[in-house]
Order: structure tokens, then sequence, then C-alpha cells
């Protein structure tokens, strides 16, 4: 693992665990949190993607992010994988990919909105198991994997993060971005059969949610519409914080898609119930 971390390329690669990877992690939240920063809250050209059907900005931060985070794992891992939202795929196939949105929650970006993140996850054969938010503005950092989920906040201690107890839907706060990303296949009834349930629903979080949801502040997050690299990272860290993330209908949700992620089994089983009621 020393020789992948210095950037020779190795076929021994203890892939039970990838702990060792973890200060990669940080170093590609540092340099694509140097590109972002000067856009943030400035008068910045917006582009328009037109290709999820609803508004989708793109950025000059986001594709400077993404830039240099791919000009990093290129330069140092030339034979792992690289997905990312704004630029071709790189040998997604391959046994260790990366994956990369540089700023999940563009919209909240443009308005100056502090919630949205830099995700990045490593994947082995298609499996999610190292992952960051970075939140560079807040210095908030929520990391993932085979050792557990950690919060730190500028220069504190990283500490251990831990999903809520909370086993019924009507002790449960549900988060999801936007009701218009629920358009298609019924997909704002099958919410709305969750979301009458729960205690609380709050919308507007984009990744932030699922960060939220790994420190037990919140117990429910449901979207559609998402790509492997929106949830992709986020998945290590949930999973390590003791929370669970599916498919709608329970299945695997590191493609995306229709994803559901709660603080425990036992409230996960309940979630997708009430979402198939509908």
């Amino acid at each position: 693992m020393r020789d992948q971390l210095s950037g020779e390329t190795t076929s021994h690669i203890n892939t039970t665990d990838l702990s060792d990877f973890e200060p990669v992690l940080h170093e590609l939240a540092d340099c694509s949190a140097n590109v972002i920063m000067p856009f943030f809250r400035s008068k910045l050209d917006v582009e328009e993607k037109h290709e999820k059907g609803i508004y989708d900005p793109v950025t000059e931060a986001d594709r400077g992010a993404e830039q240099v985070m791919r000009a990093l794992i290129t330069k140092r891992f030339e034979d792992h994988g690289i997905i990312g939202e704004e630029f071709p795929n790189k040998d997604p196939d391959a046994d260790l990919c990366w994956v990369f949105d540089p700023i999940d929650g563009t919209r909240a970006f443009i308005i100056g909105a502090p919630t949205w993140g830099t995700l990045i996850g490593l994947s082995h054969k298609g499996q999610p198991r190292l992952g960051m938010m970075n939140q560079p503005f807040t210095r908030e950092r929520f990391w993932g994997g085979d050792n557990g989920a950690f919060y730190r906040c500028g220069d504190q201690e990283p500490r251990r993060l831990a999903t809520s107890c909370a086993d019924e839907l009507s002790q449960a706060v549900l988060s999801s971005t936007a009701p218009e990303h629920f358009s298609n296949r019924g997909g704002w009834e099958k919410f709305q059969s969750l979301s009458n349930q729960t205690r609380m629903t709050r919308y507007g979080y984009d990744c932030y949610a699922y960060c939220l949801l790994s420190m037990g502040l919140v117990d429910i997050v449901a979207e559609a519409g998402l790509a492997t690299y929106d949830i992709a990272p986020l998945i290590p860290i949930i999973k390590a914080a003791g929370g669970i993330v599916t498919t709608w209908d329970n299945g695997d949700p590191a493609q995306g898609g229709e994803i559901l992620a709660s603080a425990n089994q036992a409230l996960h089983d309940k979630a997708l119930a009430a979402l198939a009621k509908s």
C-alpha cells in the first residue's frame, strides 16, 4: 500500500482495508477547496446543462475543482478509475475507482447558501468503501470507511459519528432536497406517503442531509434521480455511523436512482413500507 500512496503502481493492493487511502481523501478535499472558495459568494458565470429536466447549473468552480482532483489521482494512481460529474469517466470498471462530485448542491452554491459540499469517494469493484463530504466554507469535514465515521470542524479533534436511535416514523425527521425531484413514476405520492407519517420534513440540504443523518440529527433522507457521484461517496459515511442506505425497492444504492437512507434497520424497514404503500 505504501507503494500505491507514493505513486508507484502495484498489483498487491490490500482490498480488505482501504484505510491507508484516507490521507488521499483529505488531500483531495484540500486541493478542491482551494479552487472552489474564491468563487463562493462572488459574481460568477452560471451555465445550464439541460440534462435532468430541471434547472441543472454548472460553474467554473465545479469544473476547476474536479480537474484538480482528477489530475492528482491520474498522476499518483495511474491504474485507478475515475467517475465524475463534469467530465467523461476514466476506466470506471477498474478495481479501484474514485468518484467525484466537486460541488454537490450547485444551486445552493450559486445563491450563497452553505449547504453544498465536495463529495469524494473510493470504490472497490463497484462497492463504495471510503467517502468524504467536505464543506470548506464552514470548515466541516465528514468521512467514513472500515474504521468508522468521523466529523471535524476547523482545527478540532475528529469525533466519531453515530446515527440516532429513532425507530418509529412518528419520531423521525425526514429530509429531501426538493419536491420537484419526485416527478417521475409517482415519486411524489410515494414520498408523501412517507412524509405524512414522520414528525417533520425539511427540504433543501443536498449532501448535507446525509451528513446530518450520520450525526444523529436527521433520521431519514429520501431522494430521487441521483447519479452514482451523488451518493456513492456518502454511503461509507452513513454505514460506518450505523445507518442503512438502499434504493426505494431495497436494492443496491451505489448506482444512484431513488435513494433511501435511515438511521437504523428498524426505521429503514418502516420507511420502505411507507414508500411502497402508495
